[in-house]
């Protein structure tokens, strides 16, 4: 099942990629909606290798999954695959410049069953897809509206 959008933002590619590349704000927000978040890696910048550990309650259960960044092309690109019981998922984030100070974003969001109880969960998502594929748009472009009030801001001070 795939989720996708894109979304133009006012600023600068490398702004934009920076912001997304803020990972301790995302630990941070995990964090507050009580997932327990450790990051695995000694790497001293971002890049390929970088790795999670995640344990978050779902559905009355507790969840584990692992975060790998398999590709980090700045500030054009940025893959995370994620393996967790019975699921595999990949995350990607596509930036192209349209002019000096607006970029656009295409996040895309995949995950696929490896189990037959994941298959049946899934495919019960898809009988919700149309409402999950607008949450999914509505977050991103709150997320991009953000990172546009970030960048503003940043100029401002």
């Amino acid at each position: 099942m795939k989720f996708s959008t894109k979304e133009d933002v006012k600023a600068p590619i490398e702004a934009v990629f920076d912001m997304l590349c803020d990972f301790e704000s995302f630990e941070r927000s995990a964090m507050r909606r009580g997932a327990e978040v450790q990051r695995v890696d000694t790497m001293p910048k971002p890049g390929v290798g970088m790795t999670w550990n995640a344990v978050f309650p779902l559905r009355g259960k507790r969840r584990e999954l692992t975060l790998e960044m398999v590709s980090f092309d700045r500030p054009n690109e940025m893959v995370i695959d994620s393996m967790s019981q019975g699921l595999a998922g990949q995350m990607s984030f596509e930036l192209m410049s349209l002019s000096r100070n607006s970029t656009r974003v295409l996040v895309a969001l995949e995950i696929k069953p490896l189990n037959l109880s994941s298959r049946l969960w899934v495919q019960s998502l898809k009988l919700a897809k149309t409402t999950l594929n607008k949450k999914y748009k509505e977050r991103v472009a709150d997320y991009a509206r953000g990172m546009e009030e970030r960048h503003a801001r940043g100029i401002q001070a």
